[in-house]
């Protein structure tokens, strides 16, 4: 929603800010910024252990990066962005003066030019291409910032990465307390994984099984990742599963992720099935500081509330 009006009056008032941030659309965030490491095969089997992509074009002496780690070659890790602009550094101290102390990612989208390989040097050029009109969203209000980088590989383009974050002000809230009108959010059904739900109604969880080279995937999709095939099956999971990985949900606190209406925190696992995928699940059982990777689990449904029932792990005496 754009905001035209301030301190309730009803009246509309131009917007200072926003006319002198818009005047930084264009100008430079990054320029000739390096990548911390070169393209490296250790860092390829890091993000495909991660991701669970066992596709052979990234092992092996001759293998590729993932299209999708472009924006692991250029990111700033924990000492920051050397390469910043003074002006992305003004834009971002003007929004802070003004109390848009916040920030939080809101999406992103890339193009790739070429495939990139082990040994390669990345370098960018980083440009503040937009700055949104003042808006408001359940956050807070603030402006949506969008930069564009073109990466290059030993000198040649690879890629366009583009990133937008919401610069925004708090909305100040009460405490959160539990709540009857308290509900997660809804998965979105489409047709690629309709099957998916009406087996989680029937108490199954269902893994898709290419019909051409009998690969399993989840979650679900159109074709298959291995052999591009678009027919499958499914196999029911036996519901036997160990944690792969986990997080601990402190903030934002959300009561509809405890059965008890506290907020939280609430463990959330990378379970790996004993048929060979892995998905993303709430671990129940323990308390969520003590999930630890390698904890057997078990499947089981969990009706949060009367219109949403979710497929969820148990942690297991093993």
């Amino acid at each position: 929603m754009t905001e035209g009006q301030e301190g309730g009056t009803g009246q509309h008032r131009p917007d200072e800010l926003y006319g002198r941030i818009k005047g930084y659309e264009g100008r430079a965030a990054a320029t000739a910024g390096v990548g911390k490491d070169l393209v490296s095969q250790a860092m390829i089997r890091h993000w495909c252990e991660a991701m669970g992509d066992r596709h052979p074009a990234y092992e092996g002496p001759d293998a590729i990066a993932p299209p999708t780690m472009l924006q692991a070659w250029t990111m700033g890790g924990l000492s920051g962005h050397p390469d910043r602009s003074k002006a992305y550094e003004e834009l971002f101290a003007l929004l802070d003066g003004a109390g848009f102390t916040s920030v939080v990612a809101t999406d992103s989208e890339q193009e790739y030019l070429r495939l990139l390989r082990p040994g390669e040097r990345i370098t960018f050029d980083a440009v503040i291409e937009s700055v949104s009109e003042r808006k408001t969203t359940k956050l807070g209000t603030g402006y949506f910032l969008t930069t564009r980088m073109d990466v290059q590989a030993d000198g040649k383009p690879a890629g366009t990465h583009r990133f937008r974050i919401l610069k925004y002000r708090p909305t100040s809230r009460e405490p959160s307390r539990p709540s009857a009108r308290s509900l997660r959010p809804r998965p979105v059904v489409n047709r690629d994984n309709a099957g998916f739900w009406e087996g989680v109604a029937e108490h199954r969880l269902l893994i898709q099984r290419c019909t051409e080279c009998a690969t399993l995937r989840f979650p679900w999709l159109p074709g298959c990742n291995e052999c591009g095939c678009q027919k499958w099956d499914t196999v029911e999971a036996s519901g036997e599963g160990t944690v792969f990985s986990y997080v601990v949900m402190h903030h934002p606190p959300f009561p509809a992720f405890s059965r008890s209406g506290e907020p939280g925190p609430y463990a959330v696992g990378l379970v790996e099935l004993a048929e060979g995928v892995r998905m993303v699940s709430s671990v129940l059982g323990v308390p969520a500081d003590e999930v630890r990777t390698g904890m057997p689990v078990r499947l089981e449904f969990l009706r949060t509330d009367p219109g949403l029932e979710l497929p969820v792990f148990r942690v297991s005496e093993g």
